[in-house]
Order: C-alpha cells, then structure tokens, then sequence
C-alpha cells in the first residue's frame, strides 16, 4: 500500500513539472467555466470570489465558515467575507444555512456564536464573580458588546454550574453575599413589630449597604430584597402576614392586636372605629363581625348587646314616669348622635313605645314620653289661647282663601246693585227712589263684587260708567280686578308665612314652661328645646289653623255686617263732605282764608271720616285674621290721634297700608284735593264704593241740610253760637253751598255778604240778622 501510494506521488510530480504545450489565459479558462456550466455538464452552483479568479461552491463556503467558528468561537460576518474572499451577501446566505443546521450556534448582530464561546465566557465571569462578590449584567453586557437579555438568556441555563452565584435584578451574586444579605433580610423584619411598608425597608437596607461596600459598592435593587424576604416567609423563618405585596403585619404585632380589642370590647361592651384605625385596622366592621358575631356595628362604634339592654331599662324608667330622656348621656362621650339614634332604634323598649304611641323620637338622641310632650303641648296651648284673645298677630295662622271658601261655598255674596241712601246731618234717611230707572239699568251707583276665593280683600266695588263709557272702560277694569285679586292673594300668603308661631317664640315658652332642663344639668338645653320646638311648631300650627277656620266661620257674617255697616256710613259722610268742599270755591280768591277753610274741614269731618273708616277696616282685619273681637257700639264717635291712625295703617296687609299710611299724611295738610283722592284709593282697595255727589243729590242734600239749620235758629238762644248758623244758612240762600267755616273765618264770610242783595227776603231768616 505504501509502495502505491509513494508511485502516485511521483506521477503527480511528474505531471505538475511537465511543461504544457497549450496554455489558457484567465479569461479563457472563464469562458470555459461558463460554457460548461451552460452545457450542464457542471451541474452545481459555482460562486465567484470578489476578485473574479476563484470559483468556489457554497457547501465550501460552509464548511469554511463552520470552520473559522469552531477555531474562534465567536464570528463577524464580515470578517467571514474577508476571509473567504466572497461577498458578504453569500456569506449571510450560508451562514443561516450553517447555524440552522447547528443548534449549538447562533446567529445574533451580525456574529455567528457557538455554546463553546459562552462557556468559555461563563467560566471567565464566575471567576470574575468569585472575586468581586456581585456584578452588573450591564456591565458584562457593556465588555461583550451584547445586550443584557442576551447575556442573561445565555447566563440563567449556567447558574448553579459553571457561574456560582444567583441572578436577581440584572445582578449576580455570589452565594456568600445572598447568604448574607438574606441574613441582613432576616434581621430586620424580625425587629419590625408593626405593620410596615417593605419598600422603606429595602430602602434602608439599600443606604446601609452602601455604606458597608463604599464607592465599589453597586446598587441593590428592591426586587432582591423582596425575594429573599419572601423565601424567608415561605421557610417560615420569618412569621407575620404580607398583603399586596409590599404590607408587612408581623404575627407579634397581629397578637397584641387581637389581645388589645378583645380586651377593650370585654371590658366596654363597645369599641370605636378610630381605635382599631389606631390599631392598624382598617376595616373595623369586616374585622369585628367574624370575631363577635353577636356584636352590633354602628355609625362610629361596635356595641354589644349588652349596653342596649342598660339603655332599655333607662328607657322604660323614662317613660313609666312620663319624662324625658337624652340617649347621648348614658352612652359613652365617643359615640354621636347617629350612633344613638341607631341603638334607639334597636332598643325593644322605643319599639313597643312608638307601636302603642306611648313615646316619640326628636332630633337624633332624645327621647319623650307622649305623656311628657302631650302635657307641654297643652300649656303652649294654652298661652297661644291667650295671645290670640289679645290679638297678637304674631301667632295666627292666615289661610284666608281656603276657609272663605269653606265658608261661604254656595253663597252669592256680589251685588248687582244697591240702592243708595242719603242721610242728611240731622239724622233722616231718605233712600234714592226708582225715579230714572231707565237710565240707572245703564249706570247704577256701584257694584261690589266677591272673589270665588271669598277673600274679604278681594270685594271690588267697580264704578259704572255711562254707555258712552262702558266699552272703553271694560277692559280695562277687567284687569284691575285681575291685579287686586293677585296683589290680595300675595298679602295672603306673606300672612301666613308671618303667622306661624315663630321658632324663638316657641322656644322662649318653652324655656319658661321646662326649667328642669337646666336644672338637670343639661349641657346645651338650647338643643333639646330647639328639637322639641320643631316638632311642636306644626301641630301648634295646625291648631292655630283649625282654631282659625273656626273662628273664620264665625267671623264671615260679621265681616258682612261690618262691611255693609261701614258702606252705609261712608255714603252718607262722604256726600256731606262733598257738599261743604263745593263752598270752598267761593274763597279760592282768598288765599289765606282760603286755606284756614280748607284745614279746618279736614280737622272735622275728614278727621272724622278718616277714624271712622281706619278703626272699621281694624276690626275687619281682626276678624279676618280670627281674633276675637268686641261689637262696637258706635264707631263715628270714634276719636283717634295721629299716632293711633299710623299703627292702625301699619297693621294693616300690605296693599291697604300703602294707601292709608297716604290718609293719614293727607289729614296733617293743607288742602283737600289731597285727601279726596287719598280717601277714594283706600276705600277702593278696602273693597268699598265712595259714591260721587251729583246735582240731583246736591238738592236733595241742600234742602235738608237748609230745613235742619232753619230749625237750630230757631231754636238757638246763644248769639255765639247762631252767628255761625246764620252764615250756614245764609250761604246756602245766595249762593247754593253749604258752608263749614271756624270762628276766625266768620268775619270773611259776613263781609262777602255784605255785597249781596235781598238777603232778607228768604224765608225763615229771622229780621235781627239782615245785613
């Protein structure tokens, strides 16, 4: 075999040493690489190096490349291209080829590595490790020129074989560093008695660390921490319960717990929530209810049963004896007034009370036997009795719309019409006779309406108006009345909302009629009375109400009379007034005269007009509002002051005020144009007709006030007294008017006589007053 081997040798020798006697150029040879492959008489792939001489076939190149990976470990690619002389894109190509058909390599940026490099590596890392105690995965990253995933990928399947340490948190450590640090772990939860958040702790650990190692030192991450602390839990070397990961309860900590509210609840019967929030504890009810299932959770606190039993026994005292009783004074000084009224609710005792109306609850805590409330109520009772008799204004409940129309449902209190009366000064009434009827079904004298409400404040007396008028007018007075009847509604619901017994007064009464309260010792007696008064207020209210709609009831047909009465006086005043202002024309030319004419009628039959009407609409009022009131025997004898006629304007409802506060203004002037109109506003307001003197009227009133003078003369002996007469009488002869004038204004009047003639031909005049 050797003896072959050596001839094959010698031939080949021979052969590359002999000369050829055709020789091929480079291109030829390519050429003729090409025509062969063209001729598939080469059948497999040929690729061509980057200098275009060599040819080479990519099982080759693999082999080449798997080659220089077996003999480094670790290849750039582009090394590989250099090295092989082929171009970098055939090297990718067969590169993937060769690390698919090798598991113990791969290809990652552009480098081929085999598992015989990073064992190599892992072996050079574990002695780095050994040495240093812990290194940054960062860090070898940083040397290997490779991300830290990838070294922590090729690292982990090597722990605990060829590196000796343990990988947590992108950091390696050596079994002797975690073990103590695990130690470091161990000693600091066990010295934690309280419930703790671990994340401060590994802070802590952290600096002290730190501190230990100095600047070499690297950073321990919590995560480290963290696990070791929970292998600890898990090998029970460290006892207490973790919850959400990071909430440390030491199981110390959890027994003094325990021991601490089964004491405090054992001794108390109760326990507040803000001492198991003190506790650490922070779902009292979810934490209490399981431990003492016969336990009662409250608004703030945990009670046993126990402590409603001792509240019901106080509870059934209270109300056998017919008192009263504050819940919050038997119960601890932590519990609020919702806690109270809870177990108030429990109590047996308040149940069986409130069924059988022997008790009531008021506010949150207090508590009042019926007998108790019932007895209170009557004396406040009878304190409103007694207001209300005297007329104060301040406790009477108005609901005026609602009981007039209780009262006078089915009642057809309007007038068409009324015929109209004239009194004259002596005293004789003569009623308008049916003479004209014609024309009076066209204009009568006046209507007074009534409102479907029955409000007294709503009657309207509407002036007729001629034919010529009535269209124009209708409208108009359609809406007067609309307006009244809001403005009288709006007065209505203002008194009502005034005439509830007011809190400060029920409390004052209260204060008055329940001494013991302070003499109890109450801390706030201000509070129990506040709450009793509110719960009183509407029943006073409703008796306020009842007490007035009878009352009410009773008042409408006064109201009536009252009303017709003072219409039928106002007639026969009001014309007469009219009378002696038309004789005021004949001295407008007299200023002065003139004046002292004007003042002195309104200081006597306007100021008498003027009181009675104020002291009529008082008394309606009062009728209207419920209060007793005595019949008047005779209201023109009426005097009052001008203070008098003020209170009376003020006490009347809103719209009346207005317009008599303006009468009363109006009798302290000057002139009575000024209180005409006046007058005329506050009587239409009041509901009531102020009927215009007319020429037919004037007659009338003329004659009778000129046959009742006749008479006085002739029966007057005094000179004093029937000079004034006389001049009555007189101007009433020449100049048709009925003269009011004072003693200054006497000797002005006789000197306007002086210029008329005939002043003796009258009849009836005696002789010894001729001028």
């Amino acid at each position: 075999m050797d003896d072959e081997l050596l001839e094959l040798q010698r031939q080949f020798e021979f052969a590359q040493q002999a000369k050829s006697s055709i020789r091929l150029s480079e291109r030829n040879v390519v050429e003729l690489v090409q025509k062969l492959h063209e001729l598939r008489i080469i059948d497999f792939e040929l690729l061509h190096t980057v200098s275009g001489k060599e040819y080479i076939t990519p099982e080759q190149l693999r082999h080449e490349i798997a080659g220089e990976v077996k003999k480094l470990g670790r290849v750039s690619l582009i090394d590989l291209a250099d090295t092989t002389g082929v171009d970098l894109y055939h090297v990718e190509k067969q590169a993937q080829h060769v690390v698919s058909e090798d598991p113990g390599l791969m290809l990652i940026q552009g480098e081929i590595i085999s598992q015989s490099y990073w064992d190599s590596v892992a072996e050079e890392i574990n002695e780095r490790l050994q040495e240093c105690s812990q290194i940054a995965l960062a860090e070898l990253a940083a040397q290997l020129y490779v991300g830290s995933e990838l070294v922590a990928s090729v690292l982990e399947p090597r722990l605990g074989t060829l590196v000796k340490g343990r990988l947590e948190g992108g950091q390696l450590y050596t079994p002797a560093y975690i073990a103590r640090v695990s130690a470091m772990v161990r000693g600091a939860s066990r010295g934690i008695t309280v419930p703790t958040n671990l994340s401060v702790l590994w802070s802590s650990l952290q600096q002290l660390l730190q501190e230990m190692e100095g600047a070499t030192g690297l950073a321990v991450e919590g995560s480290f921490f963290q696990s070791l602390f929970n292998g600890l839990v898990k090998e029970g070397e460290v006892l207490g319960t973790l919850r959400a990961g990071i909430h440390w309860t030491p199981t110390v900590f959890a027994i003094a717990q325990k021991e601490c509210v089964d004491s405090f609840f054992s001794q108390n019967s109760f326990i507040s929530y803000d001492t198991l929030h003190k506790l650490g504890i922070s779902q009292p009810i979810q934490y209490l209810q399981p431990r003492f299932p016969e336990g009662i959770p409250l608004v703030t606190a945990f009670v046993h049963p126990s402590m409603i039993e001792m509240l019901d026994a106080a509870i059934e005292d209270a109300i056998e004896r017919g008192s009263w009783l504050d819940s919050l004074s038997l119960l601890p000084t932590s519990f609020g007034a919702q806690d109270a009224s809870k177990i108030l609710s429990l109590s047996p005792s308040v149940q069986s009370a409130l069924k059988a109306n022997k008790a009531l609850i008021v506010g949150d805590s207090y508590l009042f036997s019926s007998s108790f409330v019932k007895d209170v109520y009557d004396r406040v009772e009878k304190e409103l009795e007694t207001l209300s008799h005297s007329g104060s204004s301040t406790i009477i409940l108005s609901d005026d719309s609602h009981m007039v129309k209780e009262a006078k449902a089915g009642k057809d209190l309007s007038k068409s019409s009324e015929p109209v009366e004239t009194v004259t000064e002596s005293g004789n009434k003569k009623r308008g006779t049916e003479k004209g009827s014609k024309k009076k079904k066209g204009k009568s004298s006046g209507a007074r309406t009534v409102s479907a409400e029955g409000d007294s404040e709503n009657e309207d007396y509407i002036p007729t108006k001629s034919k010529k008028n009535q269209k124009k007018g209708k409208d108009a007075s359609s809406s007067q009345v609309a307006d009244s009847r809001k403005v009288v509604k709006k007065d209505s619901i203002k008194a009502q909302e005034e005439n509830v017994p007011s809190e400060e007064w029920l409390m004052q009464k209260l204060e008055a009629l329940l001494p013991d309260f302070e003499e109890q010792g109450v801390d706030d007696p201000q509070a129990i009375l506040k709450y009793l008064a509110d719960y009183l207020r509407p029943m006073l209210a409703n008796y306020l109400k009842e007490r007035r709609k009878a009352l009410f009831t009773e008042n409408v047909e006064k109201m009536k009379i009252l009303l017709d009465n003072l219409q039928r006086k106002l007639d026969e005043s009001f014309l007469n007034m009219q009378l002696y202002e038309k004789a005021l024309d004949l001295f407008e030319d007299d200023q002065s005269t003139s004046v002292t004419l004007h003042r002195h009628l309104l200081r006597t039959v306007a100021t008498s007009i003027a009181d009675m009407l104020f002291h009529n609409l008082d008394l309606h009022n009062k009728l209207k509002n419920g209060t007793q009131v005595e019949d008047s025997q005779n209201s023109e004898s009426i005097s009052l002051s001008p203070g008098e006629r003020t209170a009376i304007a003020k006490s009347l409802p809103e719209s009346q005020s207005k317009r008599a506060l303006a009468v009363v203004e109006a009798l302290e002037g000057k002139r009575m144009e000024t209180f005409m109109p006046a007058l005329r506003d506050l009587a239409e307001e009041s509901g009531l007709f102020l009927k215009k003197l007319d020429k037919k009227l004037e007659r009338t009133l003329l004659h009778s006030y000129r046959k009742d003078l006749t008479s006085q003369v002739s029966a007057e002996t005094d000179p004093v007294s029937l000079l004034p007469k006389v001049v009555s009488l007189l101007y009433i002869q020449v100049h048709s008017r009925a003269l009011q004038a004072p003693g200054r204004a006497i000797s002005v009047a006789v000197t306007r006589l002086k210029y008329t003639t005939n002043l003796c031909t009258g009849p009836k005049v005696p002789n010894l007053f001729c001028i």
